[in-house]
């Protein structure tokens, strides 16, 4: 450091003769964050701050020209300090317009397609390049968050690029067209795969509701969108029987004649003939579009049968239920006159006095319209509010009551009231629509007190050996969810037939009235059998409030939480472990988070189609650090406190990201955190099966062969692994040896398992919460090597190493 620093001071010229030693220094090298000439610029800005006469001004406009493009031509690397660096020393952003567009056109002709967008981004000129040229290369080097971060801020070109992936969607998309226009080589079978329509579609879906661009701009993609919810109807109804008549035909009626026409010929396919007929007589499809078969069953039916009848059974159905269903599903004790539909300001004065009570206990639920994937989140069409002795059903579809004040403000005082303990089960979900619903509450907060959320409890659940044990419900189908919490709690499921049934559709039908009673009503009876008998389930307290983390609070807690909400105001800590690294990533920086994981910091990882704004909601509600780039970076960081919002790089690759992310937290890693968290779900609680055990868990589930017949009989003996996980431990005796499911519900993903890796593997890890397994191989290896400059390795772990 020194040593350069004297040296830049004996130059004659030190702008040029900077240059001259970056021309001469090697090229970049794979897989190093940083070469020689990055330290050389790097120590010559420090320099400089130092010797401030020395700029490009003090120079004749023909030398500083000519050191202009000397520096143009180093810009082939896209490490963001070396070309912050030259732009910033050599002013590179006031170099004529032309020059700059030529030395981007230099780099793609070196096939830097990479380097040549981060540049124009450096420089601004998104607006000036030609945007397919840009970003069709990277898009086919499965590059798209680079060219997101290229178009973002600039309306016209989140079009463009939105619509260009919609055109692509196309059944008449052709690659090789794409890479002989673009004379582009050879594309390999990753990046193929990676613009296949499905993948595709998804992609313009996200990007569409990011930009906030019209869903009639992307045809293409909404109607692959469509094709495929037909097609998962089709499923539905004809192969697993899980839907009912008036459900299927309530969403399969569409206005679009090419899904007309489908829907007659998946009808074909699925034998029902006499179905199609009736359907495409009812859209009065062309004679020359229609399937064979189908115009001659027409002109067989009988006049009566001609003619569809979707009939509404919402005022012949009977409220009781057959016997048969009783005792089969849980059911809603109570009557029929105790269910109120709150459509008006008039009955939602009622509906206040009654939930709102102080003391209360409500249990909460939502219903909302289906789109099978057509749009990213959907409206509330119905909230169920349930009380020990009623129901009340708030209609959101009742004209102007949705977004009257009265309405809002009763939404607001029901979730923010720390005195009326609210029930839910994966309240999350209907969080996200709840925004979708009301966006005044993206403006204004919605404050989330006295909530319950049922599935915290259900995760902690331990059933005792007599308790009630999870049974299939229906063909071939396992119970999950709130079903099976209904099931293992009060011995009985829920039916989940109107899951999917028309919510938006007025007037509903009894079944779905009954649907939606006994969601909200069986939360409450959960709560009751809960509290009432806590030692059976397993549970620490009869208090559920303290067996989660929710967020209610008693009052003897109020001390502790202004404690954590005073702390998130604060600056972190200079150090921290992995541990206490609890992060949220942003839905661009998904990679990032995938390698965070590995290494045994605590991820929550948005969603593509949420909104970055539920980045800071996690971390005001969970203490977490938010990590983003781009835009959204400033309205986050003024909703946590000091530090505790890092913006990152998108063009970065996720390693040197989340190595910037530990450095930055100086945070050092050991081997013993890597793989300390499940990198499916995030959970870090395990459960040690020997290979003997994994062996007859295969034998019982039918994948045996002679390999795990012969395992039987060997007796394991007793290893250490290679690494100490620093994760929590579960006993195998929490495993249902029936069904092979942990309390949780989720099953062993024994499919994963291959047999013959038992003659190898003696121990095998299970991920408690989802059920994935795991086993000792090369991967943790590699993870080492690949994070060595950031770990901290022990001599004892180095030596056995």
């Amino acid at each position: 450091h020194l040593a350069a620093l004297q040296g830049f001071s004996k130059l004659s010229e030190p702008l040029e003769a900077v240059l001259t030693i970056l021309e001469g220094c090697p090229c970049k090298q794979k897989g190093r964050s940083h070469t020689l000439g990055h330290h050389i610029l790097l120590e010559f800005q420090t320099w400089m701050k130092g010797h401030p006469q020395v700029t490009l001004s003090s120079l004749s406009e023909q030398q500083a020209v000519a050191l202009q493009r000397r520096a143009l031509s180093l810009l082939t690397d896209t490490q963001t300090s070396f070309i912050d660096g030259l732009i910033n020393i050599y002013q590179l952003s006031s170099v004529d317009l032309a020059a700059l567009k030529l030395c981007i056109v230099r780099l793609q002709t070196l096939n830097c397609y990479k380097e040549a967008a981060v540049l124009g981004m450096k420089l601004q000129l998104q607006k000036e390049l030609n945007m397919e040229e840009m970003c069709v290369p990277l898009i086919l080097q499965n590059k798209l968050a680079l060219v997101e971060s290229f178009v973002t801020g600039h309306s016209q070109l989140e079009q463009r690029l939105v619509t260009l992936l919609d055109s692509w969607c196309h059944p008449s998309f052709s690659l090789e067209e794409i890479t002989k226009r673009f004379h582009l080589f050879p594309v390999s079978k990753h990046c193929t795969d990676q613009i296949q329509p499905k993948k595709l579609t998804k992609q313009v879906f996200r990007l569409m509701e990011k930009f906030n661009i019209d869903q009639g701009l992307c045809p293409n993609a909404l109607h692959k969108r469509r094709l495929d919810s037909l097609r998962f109807l089709m499923y539905a109804r004809f192969v697993e029987k899980s839907m009912t008549e008036e459900n299927w035909c309530d969403h399969v009626q569409v206005d679009d004649l090419q899904l007309q026409i489908q829907l007659v010929h998946l009808l074909v396919r699925n034998s029902e003939l006499q179905k199609a007929s009736q359907w495409s007589l009812r859209y009065n499809i062309p004679r020359d579009r229609l399937p064979r078969g189908v115009w001659e069953m027409q002109q067989s039916l009988p006049s009566h049968l001609q003619h569809l009848h979707l009939s509404n059974p919402a005022q012949t159905e009977e409220w009781t239920p057959p016997q048969s269903h009783r005792d089969k599903f849980y059911q809603a004790p109570i009557t029929e006159d105790k269910v109120h539909f709150v459509d008006s300001v008039e009955a939602l004065q009622t509906c206040r006095h009654v939930v709102l009570k102080k003391g209360g206990v409500v249990g909460v639920d939502m219903e909302w319209q289906p789109t099978f994937g057509c749009t990213s989140t959907q409206q509330v069409a119905l909230i169920q509010l349930a009380v020990f002795d009623q129901v009340f059903l708030l209609d959101l579809c009742a004209d102007g009551f949705c977004q009257h004040p009265a309405t809002i403000s009763f939404i607001r005082n029901l979730f923010s009231s720390k005195d009326v303990l609210k029930l839910a089960y994966d309240v999350s979900g209907d969080l996200k629509c709840i925004l979708a619903t009301w966006r005044q509450f993206l403006e204004e907060p919605l404050k989330i007190e006295g909530m319950l959320d049922l599935v915290r409890v259900h995760q902690k659940f331990r059933r005792s050996q007599n308790g009630p044990k999870e049974v299939l419900v229906g063909e071939d189908s396992a119970e999950k969810g709130l079903s099976l919490l209904v099931h293992q709690v009060l011995g009985r499921p829920l039916d989940k037939t109107e899951q999917m049934s028309s919510w938006a559709k007025r007037p509903l039908r009894v079944s779905q009235i009954r649907y939606a009673v006994a969601d909200s009503y069986c939360l409450l009876d959960v709560y009751s059998a809960l509290s009432s008998n806590p030692d059976y389930f397993g549970l620490l307290s009869a208090d559920l409030r303290s067996s989660t983390s929710s967020h209610s609070e008693k009052s003897g807690d109020k001390k502790q939480k202004e404690k954590e909400a005073e702390q998130m105001k604060r600056p972190l800590s200079k150090e921290l472990t992995i541990p206490q690294l609890r992060v949220v990533c942003d839905n661009m920086l998904q990679g990032l988070g995938r390698y965070l994981r590995c290494l045994g910091v605590d991820v929550v990882m948005l969603e593509n189609t949420d909104d970055h704004r539920v980045a800071a909601k996690l971390a005001q509600a969970e203490g977490r650090v938010i990590l983003t780039c781009g835009q959204p970076f400033q309205s986050l960081r003024s909703q946590v406190g000091e530090g505790r919002c890092l913006s990152l790089d998108c063009s970065e690759k996720a390693r040197d990201q989340a190595v910037r992310v530990l450095r930055h937290f100086n945070v050092q890693p050991t081997p013993s955190d890597i793989f300390s968290r499940c990198q499916a779900c995030n959970s870090d609680q395990y459960v040690a099966v020997p290979r003997k055990d994994m062996a007859w868990m295969l034998q019982q589930k039918g994948q045996s062969n002679h390999t795990v017949l012969f395992l039987w009989n060997l007796r394991d003996t007793v290893q250490n692994t290679q690494y100490a996980l620093q994760c929590q431990w579960a006993p195998l005796s929490g495993l249902d040896p029936d069904t092979l499911t942990f309390p949780g519900g989720a099953p062993i993903q024994l499919h994963t398992v291959p047999p013959s890796l038992l003659l190898r593997i003696p121990h095998f890890y299970v991920c408690t919460r989802c059920g994935k397994v795991f086993w000792e191989g090369s991967h943790f290896g590699r993870v080492m090597s690949m994070f060595q400059e950031v770990l901290h390795v022990t001599h004892a772990e180095s030596a056995a190493d």
